[in-house]
This record gives C-alpha cells, sequence and structure tokens, in this order.
C-alpha cells in the first residue's frame, strides 16, 4: 500500500493530467463503467459539531478497483485555523479487496474538482474566453486560480473574498487581480467560478454577460446555495450527475422550488457531452452553467493516478498491509 500525503498528491496531479483523467472517468461513467451511488451523509440526532459523509464507488471494468472516500465535515474547524474536511480516501483491488492506496481525501478532493471545473470550462465556455471571475478566496480558490491558469495562459482572473486582506494575499500570489465586489469580479466575465460555503444565493442573473459560462462549485448540500433561481433559469444547465443534482444540490432545489426551472431543466451529464451525446454550448450568446458536486468515481480515478505517477517517481510511503 502507498501513503499519500498532501504535499506528494500535489506532485503528482498537475492539472492537465488530472484533467485527462478526469475526462475518462467521466466518459467511462456514461457509458455504465462504474457504480457510484449518491454520497451518503450520517449525522446522529441533536446537537452534534460534525458528521460524516461516505462515497464508495467501484470501476467495473478491469482492472477492478473498489474505491472509499469518508470525510468528518466539521465547519466550526474554520475558526480554529482548522480545515473543516477531515478524512482518507481508500483504493483497494477490485478481486481480492487488498489496499492498494490511501490518500489525504481533502487535498485529493481539492485538485480533482479543480480539475473537473478546468475540464468543464474547456468543454462549455466560448473558445475565445479570456477573463474569469473566481469567487472564494480559501482552498477551492487557491486551486481553481491555478486551473484556470492551466487552460486559460493568458487569461486575466479577478478574485473576490469574504476577507480583502485574504482575497489580496491569495491575489499576488496566482497573480490575479483583487476585486472588492462580487458583482465587480463577474461583470462582463467570459468564465465565472464560485467556490464559496454561502447558503444563500451569491451570484445574480442580472451581472453575467451573455456568452458567459459559470462554474457553480462551492455548494454540494441541499442546504447550501450560490446561484440566483432566476440565473439558473436563464442558463442552460449541465452537471456531473443527473441524480446527484436532483438530490442534493441546493442551487438545483431551490430553482426547482421557486418554479424557475423544472427537473428538464438540466440538458445533460457532462460525460454524454464528452461522448458527443448531447450538445453543450450551442451559441457565442447563451449562458451556459455546469453544477459540479462530484461523486465516488473522480475520487477513484484521482486516487489511482496518484498512486501510479507517485510509485514511478518514488514519491509517498510504502506500508506492508497483510
Amino acid at each position: 500500500m502507498i501513503l499519500l500525503d498532501a504535499p506528494t498528491l500535489r506532485a503528482v496531479l498537475p492539472t492537465v493530467e488530472c484533467v485527462e483523467a478526469m475526462r475518462q472517468v467521466f466518459m467511462d461513467t456514461a457509458n455504465g463503467g462504474y457504480y457510484a451511488p449518491v454520497r451518503s451523509r450520517v449525522r446522529p440526532e441533536g446537537e452534534s459539531p460534525n458528521g460524516m459523509t461516505l462515497m464508495p464507488s467501484l470501476r467495473m471494468k478491469a482492472p477492478r478497483r473498489w474505491c472509499l472516500k469518508q470525510m468528518v465535515v466539521t465547519p466550526h474547524n474554520s475558526a480554529q485555523g482548522l480545515d473543516p474536511l477531515q478524512g482518507m480516501v481508500l483504493l483497494h483491488d477490485g478481486d481480492t479487496g487488498h489496499i492498494l492506496a490511501m490518500a489525504d481525501a481533502p487535498e485529493l478532493t481539492t485538485l480533482r474538482t479543480a480539475a473537473t471545473t478546468a475540464l468543464a470550462t474547456r468543454t462549455f465556455a466560448r473558445a475565445d474566453a479570456r477573463t474569469v471571475a473566481i469567487i472564494g478566496a480559501g482552498i477551492q480558490g487557491r486551486n481553481h486560480a491555478i486551473a484556470m491558469r492551466a487552460i486559460l495562459p493568458n487569461a486575466q482572473i479577478r478574485l473576490w473574498g469574504r476577507s480583502a486582506e485574504k482575497a489580496a494575499e491569495l491575489a499576488r500570489e496566482a497573480g490575479c487581480e483583487p476585486v472588492t465586489s462580487i458583482e465587480a469580479a463577474v461583470r462582463d466575465a467570459d468564465v465565472v467560478c464560485t467556490v464559496t460555503a454561502a447558503h444563500d444565493p451569491i451570484l445574480r442573473k442580472e451581472w453575467i454577460a451573455p456568452g458567459c459560462h459559470i462554474n457553480a462549485v462551492g455548494s454540494s448540500t441541499p442546504a447550501a446555495c450560490e446561484i440566483d433561481p432566476a440565473l439558473m433559469a436563464a442558463a442552460r444547465l449541465f452537471v456531473d450527475r443527473r441524480d446527484a443534482a436532483l438530490a442534493e444540490s441546493g442551487d438545483v432545489r431551490r430553482a426547482l422550488a421557486a418554479g424557475t426551472i423544472t427537473e428538464r431543466h438540466i440538458q445533460a451529464e457532462l460525460g454524454d457531452v464528452l461522448l458527443g451525446r448531447a450538445p453543450g454550448r450551442t451559441s457565442q450568446d447563451e449562458i451556459t452553467l455546469y453544477k459540479s458536486l462530484g461523486f465516488g468515481a473522480l475520487d477513484l480515478g484521482a486516487i489511482e493516478l496518484a498512486a501510479n505517477r507517485a510509485e514511478a517517481a518514488g514519491l509517498g510511503i510504502s506500508v506492508s498491509w497483510n
């Protein structure tokens, strides 16, 4: 078994390689190659500082692999300078069950999420996209700046965060332009990435330019929402998994409850667009929106790539496991 800590994962999962691995996972999923149920959330009744999420997956084609991501989500960790997400990803041989790799779950999730956003941007954004707005200056904001720079090397990247000081610091590190409001960041932007912990919409329809592509990344529970229902209705909506979007996405569920969209508003899953089974962008002026939730097969693809690259480079820690 190989242990993959956060520095090792950053070394072996550069954006370009991770994007291609995620692309293959999406296409294989669309072809029925993975079993990946909607994540389970476990939380005791009554007062509790945290809960656990479980995301299993199985790749059914050879070589068969099982994967499980488990994370304890503790929102109050942020006030103590700790990551709210703590957990591990396990990769098993699909035939014997032998554990092949164990990886830091928050880091793996962050890296593969940013790579997935890059893939969606490459798929849905206009070919002439040059201005990117990133809303959120946390860990995901940092990695999204790296990922956007990897696929749009000449882009102007604007960055907004709740803490102006933190956003300015990240902007200096990542070569972005700090801005003072969300509206200022997204006005006339070709690509918008929302990577916040917002529970109420922060992105409004009237701020978004024709032809913009939006990656809605931050909210992954029914109670969290970044996108105004009117904007959801105005955009052509794509998702990673339809079942997960309807069950877990606060952005989708709030727009459904408001009556601005129906379930038919979801155009397609990303995998079907990549395979050419469904159209992506159909005009220069339409707004496209990709709702990212993540699913277990993406973790499987990411940890397998990381383990293979780490072993080839002599990185990570090898552990005997009987």
